[in-house]
């Protein structure tokens, strides 16, 4: 045996628990609001005509109205209704922390490595946490259908099941590139009695200019954004429902980071760094945000980072700066780190970060410091997913493989450097219904996008 093989021989006899479950009755019963501990307000959205702050009771035609007050809330905690709980019940949380000790073998790093078990819900990702929370909430109000954009699918595909499970119609516009190379997301809301349109479409005045200036045209998210607010101020049976960026879709997953905080604890184990993909940033805050709540308490000393795609860098390449939600200059201004909504993302495979912005709270917090953000091409992270798959057993989703990259840089880092550091990471997606991105990547056809320099200061200003 070598140092290495003796010495994880010997932690495994301390350290056994490749899988760390919590039992149902433990489910976090409370959201936690990272607003409640920021060291500064964020700053508020603006009326893009007035340059005003935009008065919440207005976003009440948009939204329902105790997501509005969960979106202004100062309260650290915000109890989680009863139906919500079954809800999550029901669809397998807690998750399990996974220990990835393949993986670690394979990289013979010191290193340990977990990850939250995200892709264990039905429709495959983290999404059904707030999917479920929004779609309650609006049937408690009596909306009648909801409406929302989709990039992967993934959130699409949660909120076409909820919306079923709560007795809600619901229209998704989903980015066409990902419409056309996802058809099994868009079968899966079908299935689920959704319908889904490609955007741009023809069922707003937004997509119908669109397509008469390119009838291929791929979209963005910032595109499918605009049609689906265009689509819900049009009817008053219908409410707009969104996946991620705002601050109570990133409250309702911080049961992800709760239920973790809890699983480490119960083997006495605290995470050295933190990691999570971010598109909007609901994935990365909901299994960051509650680590965060003891780093600014200056209670934990990890390092938080948060990984995107070089094609879309929003927070390696772009500003901070108030800046438009959508393509069409519907949403109020918001202040986050952004590549310019005009942007047109280029295809790559994970739809689900081609988005020109982030969230405000998470802009705030890598702009203050305490998150850093990484960024790389399709190819490098395909190739570190395939690692993965080939190691754990798992083939992950795009939108996670460029986490993945990330955390196996840095065990390597760990290798060179001998520090036996705990990495964690949410694991926030299966990629089985992103297969057409695995054969092209396999078979050489994937190109690694970049804006250029000009681009980039062109559409950000």
């Amino acid at each position: 045996m070598t140092a290495l093989e003796d010495m994880l021989q010997a932690e495994e006899a301390v350290l056994p628990e490749n899988r760390v479950n919590l039992p149902q009755d433990e489910i976090p019963t409370r959201y936690y609001n990272i607003q409640a501990d920021l060291r500064e307000p964020l700053p508020p959205p603006l009326d893009p005509k007035t340059k005003q702050p935009v008065n919440p009771a207005l976003l009440e035609r948009l939204f329902a109205k105790e997501l509005v007050r969960q979106e202004v809330s100062q309260e650290r905690f915000i109890s989680i209704p009863d139906e919500v709980l079954e809800a999550y019940a029901r669809i397998g949380r807690p998750t399990p922390l996974v220990r990835a000790r393949r993986l670690e073998r394979f990289l013979k790093t010191p290193a340990k490595i977990f990850y939250k078990a995200e892709y264990l819900s039905p429709t495959g990702s983290h999404k059904p946490n707030t999917a479920l929370a929004q779609a309650y909430y609006n049937s408690k109000q009596g909306t009648e259908r909801l409406v929302t954009e989709s990039g992967a699918g993934q959130w699409g595909s949660a909120l076409a099941m909820s919306a079923a499970l709560f007795g809600l119609k619901c229209r998704i516009y989903m980015v066409r590139i990902s419409y056309q190379q996802k058809p099994g997301r868009r079968t899966m809301m079908e299935t689920y009695g959704s319908e889904v349109l490609p955007s741009p479409s023809d069922a707003t005045n937004f997509g119908k200019s669109l397509l008469a200036k390119d009838p291929n045209h791929p979209g963005t998210l910032g595109i499918a954004i605009s049609e689906a607010i265009e689509d819900t101020v049009t009817r008053e049976d219908t409410r707009y429902s969104l996946g991620s960026v705002l601050n109570h879709v990133l409250l309702h997953q911080s049961i992800i980071g709760q239920e973790a905080k809890k699983q480490f604890e119960s083997i006495d184990v605290q995470p050295d760094v933190i990691a999570g993909c971010i598109g909007g940033g609901s994935n990365f805050a909901g299994f960051a945000y509650p680590f965060m709540m003891d780093k600014l308490k200056g209670k934990l000393d990890a390092e938080f980072v948060a990984c995107e795609p070089k094609a879309v860098p929003s927070t390696t390449r772009g500003v901070y700066t108030y800046d438009f939600g959508d393509a069409a200059e519907m949403t109020p201004l918001v202040k986050m780190y952004t590549i310019g909504h005009k942007y047109l993302s280029p295809p790559i495979h994970s739809g689900g970060l081609r988005y020109h912005g982030k969230a405000p709270s998470l802009c705030a917090l890598i702009n203050n410091g305490h998150v850093r953000s990484v960024a790389y091409h399709q190819n490098e992270v395909f190739q570190a997913a395939r690692t993965f798959a080939q190691t754990e057993g798992l083939i992950p989703a795009p939108e996670t493989a460029h986490c993945i990259k990330y955390i196996i840089d840095e065990a390597l880092r760990c290798k060179e450097t001998n520090q036996d550091k705990v990495i964690a990471f949410n694991n926030c997606g299966h990629g089985l219904l992103d297969l057409k991105a695995y054969e092209d990547f396999l078979a050489g056809k994937l190109i690694d996008y970049e804006p250029s320099k000009i681009e980039v200061e062109t559409y950000v200003n």
